[in-house]
């Protein structure tokens, strides 16, 4: 073999035996246990010998192949191994010699030994499945449709349904997520239309429409999954997603999934987009009706009680936290899950009993979190027991001492500075350290946008302004930008039709938002138009009970003689809150008394 030196050449004979050795033991690390497949026609009966009956020269080819790998001459490895594999037709020589280019980061060399591969072994699944994914590893989706075509059609009934699954992820670093999407439908042609994988199939191809941005043929695709079959679950994170994303049709799939067929982890997990949409009591529907029918299913005890918490009803988040650390403390199964559950229980006791003023109590929750994931978590709540009992500075040092200096870490120490700051209405600290902290990431849009908001806490309506400005112009779609530029014009009664426009502006980008509704309530009552604002303040304390809405509305219908009713609002803000800054100054400056 002419590309041999001939100094080794010559110890072929005498190396033989020890090469035979080496390849006996090397060849079974190629393929993990369990990989091998029956072997097709063409790898039964290959044209060379194979196993044992490899010729000496052979042999010796595999052996130079693997000891110049190890030498640092992977170019020259690859070489004799894929002669070696032409040669004798071995699967597992193919992927030796694909793993070795991979292994030097050399796709193409890996692609050519894999396509090797393929030609000699047409039927073979793995030769398939090795030139699939390097053709994906380089991003060229285009020339994979044909070969995902060949393993969907070797991969048995059982285990189709989870391999549909897994090709959003397969796919996921392709550049084009357009081409990607369309590429995977053209595979799944077949199987789109099969009684069995198709709600997998249109599954998987409206997760990958949805990573390109498609959010219509997402809504499209989930809905042909559920015309196949509706009592199929196999939709349902698709259609939550969408949900996530903002597509409001999407939520009638999974509600008309659950009038079907009640399911706790589904309706569990409905709700948390609820609460992370702001949709409160409709969120407080969801989890009721869990507890109600599956009182065993621990999550949702614990998503209720963080709601009845935030909601101020210290009662009935006792009694859920209670239910969920019985339930929690009976689990046998998955301990980490276990335990991340049970800090998160422990921090929610924390904060009730901070709530009730009985800071001991709140400490001892605290000591029992040992889980170093939450640790700032605690410490911020053990800070703030310790500013509620006076001790500013310490419990601000509590939270610089924190270990770790990494970005991140010095982040999250400072975020959790401010919020302190701002509970104990230290504005003007608490606009240093936000400003600080937009220093070290002058790129975060959510972080100006906070340091906007204190520096309206301090009075500082120009440099408020003037950050609000900025981030429009850096960001047009803002939509916190607009609202609240807008309502601090209505608040001051300045440039009120402006501040109409900006808030309208706001509620372009996010339709039917509360919040942004109430402010659109509040600049039309400050411009005379009562009725309007009454309309508008109603709507959004519907949608979302809050005190400062519910400050907004009080006053309105106070101011149209309708006080029975807006004493009745400002009670139930009361209760939403009984801190709320707005809602006291508004009873304040009425001189109601609700």
């Amino acid at each position: 073999m002419d590309y041999y030196d001939p100094m080794v050449q010559s110890h072929r004979f005498r190396t033989a035996l020890l090469a035979a050795t080496l390849v006996a033991t090397a060849t079974t690390g190629w393929t993990q246990p369990g990989d091998q497949e029956p072997p097709t026609s063409s790898e039964a009966t290959p044209p060379a010998a194979s196993g044992a009956q490899l010729d000496a020269e052979l042999f010796y080819e595999i052996f130079l192949g693997e000891l110049t790998t190890q030498s640092g001459d992977p170019g020259a490895g690859y070489a004799l191994m894929l002669e070696a594999a032409r040669r004798s037709r071995e699967s597992a020589l193919y992927r030796r010699a694909a793993d070795i280019a991979l292994q030097a980061r050399s796709g193409d060399y890996a692609l050519a030994a894999a396509r090797a591969w393929k030609e000699a072994q047409p039927q073979s699944r793995e030769a398939n499945r090795y030139t699939l994914q390097i053709l994906i590893a380089l991003n060229r989706i285009g020339e994979t449709p044909q070969l995902l075509r060949q393993e969907l059609a070797q991969i048995p009934a059982s285990s189709k349904a989870a391999a549909l699954s897994a090709l959003p992820q397969m796919y996921g670093r392709a550049s084009d997520k357009t081409l990607a999407a369309n590429v995977v439908e053209q595979a799944l042609a077949d199987e789109l239309h099969h009684p069995a994988t198709g709600p997998a199939a249109w599954t998987t191809l409206g997760r990958m429409r949805l990573a390109a941005g498609n959010k219509v043929g997402a809504l499209n695709a989930a809905r042909r999954a559920l015309a196949l079959d509706g009592a199929s679950e196999v939709a349902m994170p698709l259609a939550l997603e969408l949900m996530e994303e903002g597509v409001a049709d999407a939520e009638s799939l999974v509600t008309a999934h659950l009038t079907k067929k009640p399911d706790p982890e589904l309706r569990t997990a409905y709700a948390r987009i609820l609460l992370s949409q702001q949709r409160y009591p409709a969120a407080r529907q969801q989890l009721e009706t869990v507890t109600r029918d599956k009182p065993d299913f621990r999550e949702a005890w614990l998503a209720l009680a963080t709601l009845q918490l935030q909601d101020n009803r210290l009662p009935d988040a006792e009694k859920s936290l209670q239910r969920y650390i019985e339930l929690a403390n009976a689990a046998t199964s998955d301990p980490d899950l276990q335990k991340r559950g049970l800090t998160q229980a422990y921090l929610l006791y924390a904060q009730l009993a901070e709530k009730k003023k009985d800071y001991t109590a709140a400490e001892s929750w605290l000591a029992r979190i040992d889980n170093s994931e939450e640790m700032i978590s605690a410490q911020r709540r053990r800070a703030s027991l310790l500013a509620q009992q006076g001790k500013i500075s310490e419990a601000r040092g509590l939270l610089r001492g924190l270990p770790g200096n990494t970005p991140n870490q010095t982040r999250l120490k400072l975020q959790a500075e401010v919020q302190l700051l701002q509970e104990m209405r230290l504005y003007k600290e608490a606009l240093a350290v936000q400003t600080e902290l937009v220093a070290q990431n002058p790129d975060d849009n959510e972080m100006v946008y906070d340091q906007a908001m204190l520096a309206e806490k301090t009075g500082d309506a120009v440099l408020m302004e003037q950050l609000l400005r900025q981030l429009i112009a850096r960001q047009p779609d803002f939509h916190h930008a607009y609202n609240a530029l807008g309502y601090s014009l209505a608040e001051r009664g300045l440039r009120l039709e402006e501040a109409k426009g900006l808030i309208a502006k706001a509620l372009e980008y996010a339709p039917g938002d509360p919040f942004i509704t109430d402010s659109l309530g509040w600049v039309e009552f400050r411009l005379g138009n009562s009725a309007e604002a009454l309309r508008l303040l109603s709507a959004a304390f519907k949608t979302r009970p809050d005190a400062e809405i519910a400050a907004h509305l009080g006053e309105v219908l106070w101011s149209t003689g309708d006080r029975a009713r807006a004493s009745s609002v400002w009670r139930e803000g009361l209760r939403l809150n009984p801190d709320n800054e707005t809602l006291r100054d508004t009873l304040k400056r009425l001189g109601a008394r609700p």
